[in-house]
């Protein structure tokens, strides 16, 4: 059970070098390596909010500052707010005299019930949609300088493109003479087209105007008395993170507190940088969970788990049950290798391996309901190395030796298989799956041994 509470404990090596458990690696069924999240390109799907799950397109969420306009967080404590309904009573326009009641909402937080009327927010006629944002008093002055930048960026932009294409006489009058199959022409009317789509011809200019540079502050207004003679009220006071959570405006006082747009979040997909081909592709629709390419390396590797531990006595052989399963469709062979003792930093103890490949049935959902004690006989197992066999799921026998008393015990070993790549055969031509066996080093970690 504790290969299910920590993955860590046995993990595969990645393509890359770096040790990851099988559930955190992915594997190409084109490069036939497993890849992990640090070794493989990473790309924005669509940008959503976790709360509404409203998806727009990038360049939308761009100008939203990747926040949603509907959905806001607690100012105080980072939670979700949600919208409460109330009653009030207001004139009533054909009778004065009379009142007529009117729902009115305001937000609220769960979690520690900060309210919009805790700051003097007035509720609003409608659930959604109607809560004003705070306006920034330099919001001028930063979209002045992204526009100044914007075109200072496209001058430099214009004049690289533009050193592409500077004449280069010597090779034309050349070329000129040379000129058997008229490329010359074919390739300067192209010129002409490339500079002719530039943004800046060549005799234009960008025209901006530079941004007044920021007044320097030399002298700063005393503090008040107030915070030498009078004690400070903590609870009054907003918190670093409540401030860095409104950057724009970093409240010092929490009833200057106001909610927080949501932010955006992300469905992502990711590709090999080897082959690009997709490794992950969740749905379009963040209400699905789905995938529509799902290559995680748990559903094609055969899979190792700690079953049951001894006693790690110091420098006396020890059995130790692991488990193997199989994810594939079909029967798996799998042998074990001792790995290169000049590249192995890993191991401090002595690991006898099973000497013979062990055969893992296919994965067959049924069985895994049957209770019957089947599959000893079919595969003629050996009782000194097999443990126990039930469907996809075989246990064996791992003599462990440890050597050092003041590190945990960690072995390490190469375990070779096969795998079926159907990405490659086609159905419709009746095509057998492409056979490849695959070799992956395993590292595990089997705890502090008995002290003596």
């Amino acid at each position: 059970m504790s290969t299910f509470v920590d993955v860590n404990i046995v993990k595969y090596l990645c393509s890359c070098g770096k040790r990851h458990p099988v559930c955190r690696l992915y594997l190409c069924r084109h490069c036939l390596k497993l890849r992990c999240g640090d070794c493989v390109q990473h790309e924005v799907d669509t940008p959503y909010c976790p709360n509404c799950l409203e998806n727009m397109p990038s360049a939308e969420a761009k100008l939203k500052k990747n926040r949603c306009s509907n959905c806001f967080d607690c100012p105080s404590c980072g939670h979700t707010l949600t919208t409460r309904a109330t009653s009030t009573s207001v004139p009533d326009p054909e009778d004065p005299n009379k009142t007529t009641p009117k729902k009115m909402y305001y937000m609220v937080c769960g979690f520690c019930r900060w309210t919009t009327r805790d700051v003097g927010i007035q509720d609003k006629p409608v659930a959604s949609g109607g809560w004003e944002d705070l306006e920034n008093k330099d919001t001028k002055q930063i979209f002045s300088l992204l526009e100044t930048y914007e075109k200072i960026a496209q001058k430099e932009k214009a004049e690289k493109e533009r050193k592409k294409y500077v004449r280069r006489r010597s090779y034309l009058s050349y070329a000129a003479g040379m000129d058997k199959y008229g490329m010359v022409s074919v390739a300067a009317k192209r010129k002409q087209g490339n500079l002719a789509n530039l943004s800046i011809k060549e005799n234009e200019e960008v025209s901006f105007s530079m941004v007044k540079p920021s007044e320097t502050v030399k002298t700063f207004d005393p503090l008040p008395e107030s915070i030498f003679t009078e004690p400070i009220q903590l609870d009054k006071m907003s918190t670093i993170s409540q401030r860095h959570a409104s950057a724009d405006f970093q409240p010092g006082e929490s009833s200057a507190l106001y909610p927080l747009h949501k932010h955006l979040l992300i469905r992502r997909s990711l590709r090999c940088k080897e082959c690009e081909h997709n490794l992950s592709k969740p749905e379009f629709n963040p209400i699905s969970i789905k995938f529509k390419i799902q290559l995680i390396a748990l559903h094609h590797i055969p899979e190792i788990k700690i079953f049951s531990l001894p006693e790690l006595n110091l420098k006396k052989e020890c059995k130790v049950v692991l488990t193997l399963t199989n994810p594939s469709a079909y029967n798996c062979s799998i042998s074990f290798l001792q790995p290169d003792p000049k590249e192995d930093n890993f191991s401090n103890a002595k690991v006898e391996l099973p000497k013979h490949p062990i055969v893992v049935a296919q994965r067959d959902d049924a069985a895994l309901y049957d209770d019957g004690s089947q599959g000893h006989e079919a595969f003629k197992d050996d009782p000194s190395v097999i443990a126990y066999r039930k469907s996809n799921k075989v246990g064996f026998f791992m003599k462990v030796k440890p050597q050092n008393p003041d590190e945990d015990v960690k072995l390490s070993f190469l375990l070779k298989h096969e795998y079926r790549n159907t990405a490659i055969a086609l159905p419709s031509e009746n095509q057998e799956p492409q056979i490849a066996s695959l070799q992956h080093q395993v590292f595990i970690n089997l705890g502090p041994p008995k002290k003596k």
